[in-house]
């Protein structure tokens, strides 16, 4: 790291040490804003919320998309206006260091090297010292530890281990062993849990491995750990997150440890349900699609990174598939879990995309009956292959393209919805309002992302698990009734 140059990194006596934080982007974000916010508190930082006075303000930010970093930069912008002194941390930051501090003075911008020791940084901060940002580097080139280090055998916690998380301060607990720390911020039933972190795949229009680095998976006894204390601190399902689930284990010598980590967090006191995101479709194997589809407490739910069904686009951005290898995938998947739910993202006006392009991919669409689409429109990432291929479309034709494709998946998520009308559901209740109306989500529907099931019938509480019956839906939000005759909730 470029360095803190002589900076002694402490704040004078009766300085007020309260920083707030604001976290942008992917769950990935909010599981590392939470090992910061412990970090800092464990360094002597009180957290303050969103919008209170505090004397630093950090923002970790979204660096994937333009929209993202222009989000990200708005977001340094508002809170330097208030006055605080602000850190800029997360994907945008390290993406361009130096740079960004140069462009944006108004903030000091943080490297993921900084993050282990984040407290003294932000000491030298509030005590208005400076510092030359980093230079970025392509973190693909670094190694990660050696697999024979880490071996993957064994799903049980080593000894000592949970006798190491009690002895944490309340409100923190470990998210990669003992050592480090994690705090939930924004409490509720939902908490994600990161599993790996990094991607080896080399997508033409992807710039995050070149900062994220070369894939690393957690070790499963870790996140057993993990995902007991999340129970005890109010999660009933977890969100499983990476840049790239179906790759977990690879690196420590067992590709299809994730088969047998999902029954294992399944089963841990206190969860109901676990959820994996970001499936690619090309390493979704048959025993992970049994695992997903009928293991009890694993909701069977796919999150597939489909970005598009031309072949021949999909070959430009280095992945794989067409529009009949994808319809097969999610046949085999509804053979096994005729309701199950699958989204998907996809890319418009790539370079090169041709109107009979677009063509294949609104007939995917058609035929794949997806719960949730979401639609971006292609644009130039610094650093991508995709960058520099022929064929690049005029923005106007981007967005048109976009638009007509957003109109499309509306109409066939809205119908996709209302399909389920008259079926069973398991939904998780997220919040109450009164009136015995209470809103929560279907195995089918992901946090955030989604749409939402409203639950009529009984007095329920956030947090609990009930069988229902969908009999409305508006969009991707549907409504239901307690399933049973006497209106009771059938799961604890």
């Amino acid at each position: 790291m470029s360095g803190l140059g002589g900076m002694s990194g402490v704040v004078p006596a009766g300085h007020h040490r309260t920083v707030s934080m604001i976290t942008l982007g992917c769950a990935r974000n909010e599981v590392d804003s939470e090992e910061l916010a412990a970090r800092l508190e464990q360094g002597g930082w009180t957290l303050a919320e969103p919008g209170d006075d505090a004397a630093v303000v950090l923002v970790n930010t979204c660096g994937f998309i333009q929209a993202a970093k222009q989000e990200s930069i708005d977001e340094l912008l508002d809170a330097a206006g208030g006055g605080a002194k602000v850190v800029a941390a997360g994907c945008l930051a390290e993406r361009y260091g130096a740079s960004l501090a140069e462009e944006l003075p108004e903030a000091q911008v943080l490297s993921f090297d900084d993050y282990g020791d984040i407290a003294a940084r932000l000491d030298a901060v509030a005590a208005g010292q400076r510092w030359a940002a980093h230079e970025p580097r392509d973190r693909r080139r670094l190694l990660p530890i050696a697999p024979a280090s880490r071996p993957g055998q064994g799903l049980a916690p080593p000894p000592g281990h949970g006798e190491a998380i009690e002895d944490l301060p309340p409100g923190v607990a470990p998210a990669s062993g003992p050592r480090v720390l994690r705090r939930r911020l924004g409490g509720g039933v939902v908490a994600p849990l990161k599993i790996a972190s990094g991607c080896d795949r080399r997508c033409t229009f992807c710039a995050i491995p070149s900062f994220r680095g070369a894939f690393v998976s957690r070790q499963p006894s870790d996140l057993l750990a993990e995902a007991g204390w999340l129970a005890g601190h109010g999660a009933r399902e977890l969100l499983l997150v990476s840049e790239n689930s179906t790759s977990y284990g690879k690196d420590l010598g067992d590709l299809r440890l994730l088969e047998a980590l999902l029954p294992r967090l399944a089963a841990v006191p206190g969860i109901c349900r676990v959820r994996v995101s970001y499936l690619q479709p090309a390493e979704l194997r048959p025993g992970l699609i049994e695992v997903l589809a009928g293991t009890e407490g694993v909701a069977p739910y796919f999150d597939l990174s489909f970005q598009h069904a031309s072949g021949k686009v999909l070959r430009s951005m280095r992945r794989f598939g067409d529009r009949e290898r994808f319809c097969d995938l999610l046949g085999q998947i509804r053979r096994l879990a005729p309701a199950a739910g699958v989204r998907s993202n996809f890319i418009v006006g790539f370079p090169g995309e041709t109107e009979a392009d677009l063509a294949e991919l609104q007939q995917f669409l058609a035929d794949a009956r997806l719960d949730a689409i979401g639609i971006f429109g292609y644009s130039d990432e610094d650093g991508t292959e995709a960058a520099a291929l022929p064929g690049q479309l005029p923005e106007q034709e981007i967005s048109a393209r976009v638009e007509e494709l957003a109109d499309l998946a509306d109409e066939l998520m809205a119908q996709r919805a209302a399909d389920r009308i008259g079926q069973p559901g398991l939904v998780l209740i997220e919040e109450t309002s009164g009136g015995g109306r209470a809103v929560g989500r279907s195995a089918h529907q992901a946090p955030e992302v989604d749409g939402s099931t409203e639950v009529r019938g009984g007095e329920l509480s956030p947090g609990d698990l009930v069988d229902v019956t969908f009999t409305g839906a508006d969009g991707v939000d549907l409504v239901a009734v307690l399933a049973g005759p006497d209106g009771s909730t059938g799961r604890p």
